[in-house]
């Protein structure tokens, strides 16, 4: 009796992201000692540009091991500056993928992601806001003047403004920190919307092959903005690329 169709699927999704993993894990160990021997001696944007190297590699990596595709519209949009980008969060893809489509970028994180070996190590040299989540107040200021301070260093900023890693469909109400920072340090908000989580689910560790959607929004202008109008503006925009995505899967 041959097994169903669906279950053949999931075995082998199951197989090739073991494939994945093993390369995966392989190249953030290597990557990160080689890149830990040679920072001292290189500066921050030719160390920015190694660093992400690993990026470029593993988004051809899940391309080969687990068939994951993208599509990406409003390459056009990409500033030549440094901006605050807005994404909503699904999985660990987008954080790899958008390292790879802005000359520098920072990211706004958990400080225990730090504590990683290797992959920690490593993510400290991208020069990351990483903040504590248990105390909100303090994490926002920091997300502000630190922030502030790298879009003046000509850095972009990423923020996840839902705070975790949200299951596709769900909808969590944006922070506002974000705009606050844009509006700080007057820099546009570039908003990005993904649907990573159908290929990469968020806390899983089998990956499914398909073609992950990007969209990138036209600069919103922070200049005489409210921070809760900017907020609900960019959210409103991911959320309807968000729902374009679903309807046309």
């Amino acid at each position: 009796m041959s097994a169903e169709p669906g279950t053949l699927r999931y075995l082998q999704a199951a197989l090739r992201s073991v494939l994945f993993y093993t390369g995966y894990g392989l190249s953030v160990c290597l990557h990160s000692i080689f890149m830990l021997l040679v920072a001292p001696f290189v500066d921050y944007p030719r160390r920015y540009s190694l660093l992400v190297a690993w990026n470029r590699f593993a988004v051809r990596w899940a391309r080969f091991a687990c068939g994951i595709r993208y599509e990406v519209s409003g390459l056009e949009n990409l500033p030549s500056g440094g901006c605050v980008v807005v994404a909503n969060h699904q999985s660990s893809w987008e954080t790899i993928f958008l390292a790879t489509l802005f000359p520098q970028v920072c990211i706004l994180l958990k400080r225990e992601l730090l504590s990683i070996p290797f992959f920690g190590w490593a993510l400290r040299l991208l020069r990351p806001i990483a903040i504590d989540r248990d105390n909100p107040r303090a994490a926002l200021k920091q997300l502000v003047e630190q922030g502030a301070a790298r879009l003046g260093q000509g850095n972009s900023v990423l923020v996840f403004p839902q705070g975790t890693r949200v299951e596709r469909g769900q909808a969590i109400r944006f922070t506002r920190g974000a705009a606050q920072l844009a509006i700080r340090a007057g820099a546009d908000i570039l908003c990005v919307a993904h649907d990573a989580g159908k290929c990469w689910p968020g806390r899983r560790l089998i990956k499914f092959p398909g073609t992950i959607n990007v969209a990138i929004s036209a600069p919103l202008p922070s200049e005489g903005a409210e921070a809760a109008a900017l907020t609900r503006e960019a959210q409103a925009w991911i959320e309807a690329r968000l729902a374009e995505f679903s309807s046309a899967s």
